[in-house]
């Protein structure tokens, strides 16, 4: 039996909203494969980051993106 438990997010995906003005400005957050973000995970920072990005998706950020790390798109 294995002891150690199933990992919850793959550290091989990032969560990624492209600036809608701003070329080359992002914001990026770890996630699992489907994109879902664990929240408790990340700091106050990131999480308020992370939670500004789905507020304005449309008018400051694009529709978010699913990257393996290193920048293929799923």
């Amino acid at each position: 039996m294995n002891s150690r438990p199933m990992p919850l997010m793959c550290d091989n995906y990032e969560l990624r909203f492209e600036s809608l003005f701003q070329a080359g400005r992002a914001l990026a957050f770890p996630c699992d494969a489907q994109g879902g973000v664990r929240l408790d995970s990340l700091s106050d920072r990131a999480r308020q980051n992370y939670l500004f990005a789905r507020a304005v998706v449309g008018r400051e950020y694009a529709t978010p993106i699913v990257l393996r790390c290193g920048g293929a798109r799923d």
